[in-house]
């Protein structure tokens, strides 16, 4: 009979452990200012490689730190999780 209380008190410990797991990870996870600004970020690359070209290089530039700030977001969000 004890064995059974112990393994049903652990199964509980255990399942509770594994829900708050899932909700922890979801939290960690969640991260809607930065999928925004992601979001923000890619749409904004495309519309620069969408510009014309005669820009005396800022076009590209510009392309080039938002391309970085997309990694940077990226990392950003890796790191959240």
């Amino acid at each position: 009979m004890r064995t059974s209380v112990k393994s049903g008190i652990g199964a509980a410990v255990l399942g509770a452990a594994m829900v708050t797991g899932v909700f922890i990870g979801q939290a960690v996870a969640n991260q809607p200012h930065m999928e925004n600004a992601l979001a923000s970020l890619i749409a904004a690359r495309d519309q620069l490689a969408m510009a014309e070209h005669n820009k005396g290089g800022h076009r590209a530039e510009a392309l080039r730190l938002t391309n970085a700030a997309i990694d940077e977001t990226r990392a950003g969000m890796a790191d959240a999780e």
